[in-house]
């Protein structure tokens, strides 16, 4: 198992930054070097608890999907993502939001076990957890670029049709 975690700061508020990290639009937005896109479950708007959502994206030159489902929701501290169904052996994404003097500090950490048993373990050794943590670190500049713009608050309502 590997864990990775990230912090990244941003000039916006902690109900901002969690909304953003939990639309679906924002997701799409935030990873547009994979092609990922939403392919079934809730495949627009805010996502909230036990809501699924399928990712379909190019990773490593294959193309996946990928479907979690948000297990835990404390709005605008904390929420979780697990996956249900995917080429990871196991993968949860928890997603911090703690005040800052600035506005928020977004932590990611994200726990995962490479599929595949022992052969899994040397890819998540020679390159996996390289990889997965760049993915996570694009989105998380991407979150805060969308975040810091002045237009971030309208951006989010118009993306955003549910609760």
């Amino acid at each position: 198992m590997s864990r990775i975690r990230i912090e990244t700061d941003i000039g916006a508020p902690p109900e901002m930054c969690f909304d953003l990290a939990r639309s679906v639009e924002a997701h799409i937005a935030s990873t547009g070097e994979t092609g990922e896109r939403a392919v079934a479950g809730v495949t627009r708007g805010l996502l909230a608890l036990d809501d699924s959502v399928t990712w379909r994206a190019r990773h490593l030159g294959v193309t996946w999907e990928l479907t979690s489902r948000i297990t835990a929701f404390d709005r605008p501290r904390h929420f979780r993502d697990e996956m249900t169904r995917g080429v990871f052996a196991r993968l949860v994404h928890d997603h911090y939001f703690e005040p800052s003097p600035n506005g928020t500090r977004m932590v990611d950490e994200c726990d995962f076990t490479a599929p595949l048993g022992p052969l899994g373990m040397i890819a998540d050794r020679v390159f996996l957890a390289r990889y997965l943590r760049r993915f996570l670190q694009t989105r998380a500049r991407a979150l805060k670029r969308f975040a810091e713009s002045g237009d971030a608050r309208a951006w989010t309502l118009q993306h955003s049709l549910r609760p």
